[in-house]
């Protein structure tokens, strides 16, 4: 286990700090902290052979029982913090994380197969590694019926993902539940005899069931159970005590199986929420006083499946399928949960977290500034409440190894203009390049910024706004610039689009039209769009050098 007793220690993203300890950065930690900066990057993340800082090792050795939440600038060891406190944790508490489990969730597939390496090379093995999205599916049973674009307007997934629709849910999955769904008494056989139940006793045990609100199937069990226990008690004033094989048999007689199955009916998430989705009377039902009309037809499916089981879901429906699920039958949880860029999970993807790590602790790592979904978190405290974790510490870490102070700088005009209170990140690096280039062929001054990075060593990332991806792509091809996707580890040249560009680094980033990235952040209920976020993350996934190509006024002045 690479976590011994002695300092400097093995990081990640790479290092930083939260209290400004420059003065620690000197002398041999320094030297070994810059080699580890400087070496160039190409392929996934592997080692975290840095220095983990004072601070951050008091977050890694954290109690199993402590959650935290890691507000961190970019480069300053956010994701190496959360890799080394799992691997911490795995080394100091091998049997109970064993037991209950270990997850990390990251925000894509792209950044989780960049961080795959780091825990094997660091001696731990097993460790499940998600997104939320395929967390729900592989819980619920449904990764095959899930489109491959979301399938959702952004209107509909605001509204699916607001902590609202928790509320109408669980009105949803009630309103099945029918005390008059049976008239009069209920006649249970017994041999030739027939124990009668009657009404006003049934009615006392639905209300009662209601009343304690344990899981939607519990609470139908619990129906069952005190309907045998009053046929039981009954049956023993009559003739002496009754055997366990006995109440089994009453338990599973038909008359018994059609009250509950009439007053309580089974349900399952993707029949629940399917009718929310395309009955109207259903929605306005569940949804009185909680959504208005607006909302409620954002929701409604404008072509709905023939039925539930035809179903194909967005990734918006998959927090509601989770929370129906939830709401039905608890999921089994994780001893610990490591949940990467944090900042831009809904209200509903906490509760889907913050039921998997019920009886566990979390680490929870990202930047407010880098909140780039319309739902993203304006401030720690409402979503760490939403995780179920409201007593979650709030570490700042502010002080980056990885991105060089130019860039930094720079990356601050925009974090100015952005509405979070998020401190100014600084750098300790004085090296690195920013060069700033109007132009009025864009793609041509792109691929001249691209070869002059090739002369350097090291990975180039060129970085566009979404729609912009394809053209860059070919306009390099035709440069004779060989360029390869985020899907293809190792490559020197990667052409990617804004949006998946988080929690990814490269030597030299070129990027591309800052306006237009700026525009492709969407909007929201939560107010206006999130271009300015976006255009910050990408600004700072420059290791070394940065290139800014721009022929339209730049965003930031």
């Amino acid at each position: 286990m690479p976590l011994g007793d002695e300092r400097p220690r093995p990081s990640g993203e790479v290092g930083g700090t939260g209290a400004g300890d420059t003065a620690g950065a000197a002398g041999a930690g320094s030297r070994i902290l810059a080699g580890e900066i400087e070496r160039p990057r190409i392929g996934p993340m592997r080692d975290i052979a840095a220095t983990i800082q004072p601070d951050q090792d008091d977050l890694v050795r954290a109690g199993l029982d402590v959650s935290v939440c890691v507000q961190g600038a970019p480069g300053t060891g956010k994701t190496a913090v959360g890799l080394h406190r799992a691997a911490y944790l795995l080394y100091t508490h091998p049997q109970r994380i064993r037991r209950g489990g270990l997850l990390i969730l990251g925000p894509n597939p792209t950044f989780l197969s960049y961080i795959a390496e780091v825990l094997p090379a660091l001696g731990e093995t097993g460790v499940r590694q998600s997104t939320i999205g395929a967390e729900i599916a592989d819980t619920i049973g449904i990764a095959g019926k899930l489109p491959g674009g979301g399938g959702d307007e952004e209107r509909s997934a605001v509204v699916k993902h607001d902590a609202r629709m928790a509320q109408v849910l669980r009105r949803a999955l009630y309103a099945r539940v029918d005390p008059s769904a049976v008239d009069g008494d209920l006649a249970v056989p017994d041999g030739s005899y027939r124990w009668r139940v009657p009404a006003a006793v049934l009615a006392r045990i639905v209300a009662d069931v209601r009343a304690e609100e344990p899981p939607y199937a519990v609470g139908r069990e619990r129906v069952r159970t005190r309907v045998v226990r009053y046929v039981r008690e009954r049956a023993e004033r009559r003739a002496g005590p009754r055997t366990n094989a006995w109440s089994q048999k009453i338990s599973r007689a038909r008359p018994v199986g059609a009250y509950v199955d009439a007053v309580w009916p089974g349900a399952r998430p993707e029949e629940v929420v399917a009718e929310l989705l395309t009955d109207p009377a259903a929605l306005a039902a569940a949804a009185d006083g909680v959504l208005d009309a607006d909302e409620r037809k954002a929701l409604l499916w404008t072509r709905p499946p023939r039925s539930w089981r035809s179903a194909r879901w967005s990734a918006a429906d998959l927090v509601l399928l989770d929370e129906v699920a939830g709401l039905i039958e608890h999921p089994a949880g994780y001893g610990h949960l490591v949940v990467d860029e944090a900042q831009d999970l809904s209200p509903m993807e906490c509760r889907a977290i913050g039921r998997r790590a019920a009886f566990g602790s979390v680490t929870v790592l990202g930047d407010l500034a880098q909140g780039t979904t319309p739902w993203a978190a304006r401030d720690w405290g409402g979503l760490l409440a939403h995780l179920g974790k409201p007593e979650a510490s709030v570490v700042p870490l502010t002080t980056g190894f990885r991105v060089p102070a130019a860039v930094v700088e720079l990356a601050n005009r925009v974090l100015a203009r952005l509405d979070v209170e998020v401190p100014p990140g600084r750098s300790l690096r004085k090296d690195g390049t920013l060069r700033i280039r109007r132009t009025d062929d864009v793609l041509r001054e792109t691929a001249g910024a691209v070869r002059r990075a090739l002369t350097y060593e090291g990975s180039v990332g060129v970085i566009a706004a979404d729609p912009d991806v394809v053209r860059v792509r070919e306009a390099l091809g035709a440069e004779g610039i060989e360029v390869a996707g985020v899907d293809e580890p190792g490559a020197r040249v990667t052409v990617l689009g804004a949006g998946i560009a988080k929690g990814l680094e490269y030597d030299h980033v070129v990027a591309v039209e800052p306006a237009a990235i700026a525009e492709g952040g969407g909007g929201g209920r939560n107010g206006g769009g999130r271009g300015l976020h976006l255009l910050y993350v990408v600004l700072t996934r420059a290791v070394s050098r940065l290139d800014v190509v721009h022929a339209r006024p730049l965003p930031f002045g």
